[in-house]
């Protein structure tokens, strides 16, 4: 459901809209003096004061929802509005300026958070919440790009949020041929033992113990018109990890449905590109593999080719992200492209660093580094550049091979060694890995327990400031 209600919507005439009065806990004293005495009284019952998080809902005499109070507390932004739409009951809302913030909120910002989270996944339940608050947007708010951007913040989840036996690599190879054919891009995919006359060993390897219908494949998408840059999007789509040979206990492996969460995060923001029709041209590159156990798993010791032609000595069969990386980077590199982005759930150590809500960057570009971090603030994204801190590199030495996935115990900045391997495939030009999370684990108003978009807002806004 559009929980979006658009200022020309047919049936914006036909709905009763509530208001919707946003507050600081400052300015809260003396615009209590100016509500109705019904709204007053439902904010002394919901001892309403203002602050972050604050709600009171006042009602008529037969309980329906006629005005509603919602505390900023101090300097908080759009996303606030997240959970509003999680909180309200069913109805059609509309949102006031803020009282006691001088700067106001974006409305389009305030929008979008809105619609993020209205986000539910009931997919597996019989008996299914009902729908979620709408929002009858102001004037001024750009509908078009609010529903661009949170759709494909909800196709990203989805994914995420779908088991391993209903998204296989077969499962996502259909949503990025659905993208393409939606926006007109070019579609091609490598399958199975094809991956080895293309050129594509390392995910090959990774993928080959997976049963044929699950079989690895190669994903690429085109799009875009010539002599616009190109940026070249890769994603991590490992649709279950079992660890391999090096299997993950139980509890570890509870979770690994979610480490395709690059390649769904790539295919999102690439949906989000193509249809802001941002002036570049694209390049997606999906390796899709399971790494399953069977007799034709990798092991740990074995040496596996690579597309740049450096050998990679396996020394954990759980260190497969970087695997397939690496053949997906090379191709990247092969495009001669302007930019490239990876995002990868590749490390556990980027949560020991930076917890589930801040998700850990590299890249050597300052520049960059610096467009993203001011996309990040202003979208309210959260990132933090790590270091690709060069004297770890030695980590990756291998004794009998070119590289090894596994670094040494003596570096221990897991996500810093990881990123430090892709390096060595990374295209030339600006370059930057993200080491997401792509994962609610706490439950909050608009932020369900589940699968999370993060960073691609941060990295779309960067692109746009960057090729307008």
């Amino acid at each position: 459901m559009d929980v979006i209600l658009a200022v020309d919507a047919p049936e914006r005439d036909q709905v009763t809209v509530v208001a919707v009065q946003p507050v600081s806990d400052a300015a809260w004293p003396a615009l209590a003096e100016t509500q109705s005495r019904a709204t007053r009284a439902a904010a002394a019952l919901a001892a309403f004061d203002g602050k972050a998080g604050a709600l009171a809902l006042a009602a008529s005499p037969d309980g329906v929802v006629e005005h509603v109070l919602f505390g900023l507390g101090r300097g908080r932004g759009a996303m606030a509005y997240r959970e509003l739409s999680a909180r309200l009951p069913e109805g059609v809302y509309s949102l006031s300026p803020p009282a006691g913030q001088d700067d106001g909120v974006d409305a389009t910002a305030a929008a979008l958070a809105w619609a993020l989270g209205a986000y539910r996944f009931d997919r597996y339940k019989q008996k299914r919440s009902g729908p979620p608050p709408r929002l009858a947007a102001s004037t001024g708010v750009d509908v078009n790009r609010v529903r661009a951007i949170a759709t494909a913040c909800a196709l990203v989840r989805d994914m995420v949020n779908t088991p391993a036996n209903d998204m296989g690599p077969l499962q996502v190879e259909t949503i990025a041929r659905e993208i393409a054919r939606a926006h007109g891009a070019k579609f091609s995919v490598t399958v199975g033992d094809d991956l080895l006359e293309a050129g594509y060993p390392a995910v090959h390897a990774v993928g080959r113990a997976a049963v044929a219908a699950r079989a690895p494949r190669m994903i690429e998408m085109t799009w875009g018109e010539a002599g616009r840059p190109l940026v070249a999007l890769v994603g991590k789509g490992v649709v279950f990890d079992t660890g391999g040979l090096d299997i993950k206990p139980s509890a570890g492996m509870r979770l690994m449905k979610k480490d395709m969460g690059g390649a769904a995060h790539a295919l999102g923001l690439a949906r989000m590109i193509m249809a802001l029709n941002l002036p570049v041209r694209l390049a997606v590159l999906i390796p899709a593999v399971e790494n399953a156990i069977s007799g034709d798993s990798m092991r740990p010791g074995d040496i596996l080719a690579s597309r740049k032609g450096l050998s990679i000595e396996v020394g954990n069969t759980d260190a497969e992200g970087r695997l397939v990386l690496a053949d997906a980077l090379t191709r990247a590199a092969e495009l001669e492209p302007d930019m490239t982005v990876d995002l990868a759930t590749l490390t556990g150590a980027a949560r020991v660093a930076l917890g589930p809500q801040v998700i850990p960057f590299y890249t050597d570009d300052d520049a960059l580094a610096a467009g993203l971090a001011t996309a990040s603030a202003a979208v309210e994204d959260p990132l933090w550049r790590m270091p690709l801190w060069q004297p770890y590199a030695p980590s990756l030495d291998s004794d009998v091979a070119d590289i090894k996935n596994d670094p040494d115990g003596w570096a221990q900045a897991g996500s810093v060694t990881a990123a430090l391997f892709l390096q060595r495939f990374a295209p030339k030009g600006a370059w930057v890995h993200f080491d997401i999370f792509a994962w609610n684990s706490r439950a909050r108003p608009g932020w369900p327990v589940g699968a999370e978009a993060q960073a691609i807002r941060a990295i779309l806004a960067m692109l746009e400031a960057r090729y307008r």
